[in-house]
């Protein structure tokens, strides 16, 4: 999408030698930081607190397919069709079982909430462990608390649904034709974004559902993260990372994007600092930078292939997970190939 600069000296500086590197043992799903704790969800069914070194099960026999991490628990899905709750103590809770059905999205809320869904069955639990059960149009593929009520996005197809599980009555609607799969709520709620079966997001002004189209992706968005304070979105899906600026009313509408962070191969992950205008940025190559809004300027966090190097398809150190702790002093990263870090900043 960009004219690409050359890689090599161009960087201000390095974090690299900073890096605690080590392997996870599987395919890193997701990452975060329950308890203040660096922790990892893998592909294989098991959860790994990196201190300690603790490896628990919440999966036995079956893979991890998604996974939410707050800052208490981590919540698995499995293609046993089982939701469980992990806390950093290492204790493991069943929250749900749909008896095989594949996990396909889940959501968190700070204040205990979950939802999670299962073809077109979507269920909420509020935090006293109350569960509410919803039959969307079609399966759902994303899921979103609103930061303010108690309300449920459910990305699907021709759109989302807006459902309040504690109110009787249809939920409202947000149409567009077309598969919506990933979905994203900005902090102040005023903004619905989805990622496209085609290489395209969509959003849309909740209060009075004004559509708005964020296209030119060479490829699929499966990423996005809103700044803390909701003035930008980065997304993944091309050779850069693009963010679109949501400071007015009207979100991206006629402003074009800021690409950051622009190399000869894919953006896979992307993740916003909690308190600056910083942006983490991993690669489908291994490479991850930071990347800094106000000026573009560039650091290097992990080196990855060379430029023209190649690697066979199921060993494509793609960055599959990317994740701060809550005071922006720490990041915690994964690859689809098991390999991981974490990296203390010198704040």
């Amino acid at each position: 999408m960009a004219e690409q600069k050359p890689l090599g000296g161009e960087y201000d500086s390095s974090l690299t030698a900073s890096v605690r590197s080590f392997h996870a043992g599987a395919e890193v799903v997701a990452a975060g930081f329950p308890g203040g704790a660096p922790a990892l969800a893998l592909a294989d069914g098991d959860v790994l607190f990196v201190d300690s070194g603790m490896r628990v099960t919440p999966h036995p026999g079956a893979a991890i397919l998604l996974a939410q991490i707050d800052g208490t628990r981590i919540l698995t899905g499995g293609d046993d069709g089982r939701v469980v709750e992990t806390r950093p103590d290492g204790t493991c809770v069943e929250i749900g079982d749909e008896k095989g059905k594949w996990i396909d999205a889940l959501a968190l809320r700070e204040d205990g909430s979950i939802a999670w869904s299962a073809g077109k069955q979507v269920r909420a639990r509020d935090p006293k462990g109350a569960v509410k059960t919803f039959e969307a149009p079609t399966s759902v593929r994303g899921l979103a608390f609103l930061p303010k009520g108690y309300r449920l996005a459910m990305s699907h197809y021709n759109g989302v649904s807006l459902w309040f599980p504690n109110v009787a009555g249809t939920p409202d609607t947000l149409k567009w034709q077309g598969s919506h799969l990933d979905l994203a709520i900005s902090p102040d709620g005023a903004f619905c974004v989805t990622a496209m079966q085609e290489n395209a997001l969509h959003g849309w002004r909740i209060a009075d559902k004004k559509d708005m189209r964020m296209t030119g992706y060479p490829g699929k968005t499966r990423s996005f993260s809103f700044s803390s304070d909701g003035q930008w979105l980065a997304t993944s899906g091309a050779d850069a990372c693009v963010v679109w600026p949501f400071q007015t009313k009207d979100g991206p509408m006629g402003k074009p994007p800021r690409e950051c962070g622009v190399r000869p191969n894919k953006v896979s992950r992307v993740a916003f600092h909690p308190t600056g205008p910083v942006i983490a940025i991993g690669y489908e190559d291994g490479w991850i930078l930071f990347s800094r809004i106000a000026d573009g300027a560039e650091l290097l966090v992990r080196k990855g292939l060379d430029e023209g190097e190649s690697a066979p398809a199921r060993a494509k150190p793609v960055v599959s997970a990317l994740a701060w702790d809550a005071p922006g002093k720490r990041l915690l990263f994964g690859l689809e190939t098991g390999e991981a870090g974490l990296l203390p900043l010198p704040l």
